[in-house]
């Protein structure tokens, strides 16, 4: 069996390489396993293919920013008194770096920062420098790379609430291929978002996340790929892992924002470039039932960027001219910008 590191090209409508030749149809290869076929939840793989001996060296490249130096690897961070592991005081966001360019990374940086005053912590690096390393670490590896950029922000100390004056920060850079622009399965799930007032939903915590772990989990049972979370009063909240935008009869409908999810960096970004090409967005209240009857579904967020939905619930879908449009003009935004 090989494994194949995926790379791309820098065309918008790309595809991830399986080590094929051009004229080789997209999908999945016998005796070929992706990265990333591995690693999503819910990805379907042949339970012989991952029991077969791997041939040659499976090795992913991190970096490491803490205490005022970078370390390759993956090294301890936390201690066994630490604040962040009793009580989970950690904020997090994430950049991309891909094809040469990191789009919006400073807002990203921008938005940890607004993560860890909400958390009660206080930042110790500012977003300038923030972007200074991250662009360090990105410098550390191949051009083109596919990276993860983690900023961090945690509670060393405190009881109940973290010290602010024990606040800790790393800068995390490493690998991560893109997932292919295949699309992906989705269901309904039991879980729910929770609302303002019971969770901190205004920060990207670490705490937030075990509820959408467990939604991936039953999902993954059901043999789909992501679930569709709804919030506290029934109604469609966004994606376990991504923001969810909703087409039918042309228009592109996404759920607003109230305080139940975030108002991700990604999907402000595709709202302003669909609307800036004449496309009809419209953030207001989404039912579930609305969704068994769209004429498209597709996601955004930082991890894969734009993804379409071709199976939600028993209805197979097709990736549409909307969701199309979205993917090719955040990548054209992701080149120009950067």
């Amino acid at each position: 069996m090989r494994i194949s590191f995926c790379r791309r090209t820098k065309s918008p409508g790309y595809r991830k390489s399986y080590g094929l030749a051009s004229n080789q149809p997209f999908g999945p290869q016998p005796g070929i396993v992706r990265l990333d076929d591995v690693w999503r939840p819910g990805y379907a793989l042949e339970k012989s293919a991952l029991e077969e001996p791997l041939s040659g060296e499976l090795k992913m490249t991190s970096f490491v920013y803490h205490g005022g130096k970078w370390t390759e690897g993956d090294p301890p961070l936390f201690t066994a008194m630490s604040h962040a592991v009793w009580l989970s005081s950690v904020v997090f966001d994430g950049a991309r770096a891909f094809e040469g360019v990191t789009p919006d990374l400073d807002l990203h940086c921008a938005r940890i920062i607004n993560s860890c005053h909400a958390f009660g912590m206080t930042p110790t690096v500012t977003k300038e420098e923030m972007i200074e390393l991250a662009t360090e670490g990105v410098g550390k590896f191949e051009s083109g790379t596919e990276l993860y950029i983690r900023p961090t922000f945690w509670g060393q100390e405190g009881w109940i609430a973290p010290d602010p004056d024990s606040t800790q920060f790393a800068m995390l850079v490493y690998e991560s291929p893109m997932p292919a622009p295949t699309g992906f399965g989705a269901c309904l799930s039991t879980r729910r978002r929770p609302a303002p007032d019971q969770a901190m939903t205004d920060a990207k915590a670490s705490c937030l996340y075990p509820n959408a772990g467990r939604a991936l989990k039953e999902a993954a049972a059901r043999g789909y790929d992501n679930a569709v979370i709804l919030d506290p009063n029934g109604n469609v909240a966004e994606f376990a892992t991504s923001n969810l935008f909703m087409v039918k009869d042309a228009v592109a409908h996404t759920p607003i924002p109230n305080g139940t999810f975030l108002n991700g960096i990604t999907r402000q970004r595709v709202i302003q470039l669909l609307r800036n090409k004449n496309i009809n967005v419209v953030e207001r209240t989404v039912t579930p039932g609305e969704l068994l009857k769209a004429d498209e579904l597709f996601s955004t967020g930082n991890h894969a960027k734009v993804l379409s939905v071709v199976r939600y619930e028993d209805r197979d879908l097709q990736p549409g001219p909307i969701g199309n449009m979205a993917r090719e003009l955040y990548w054209e935004f992701a080149h120009q910008s950067s």
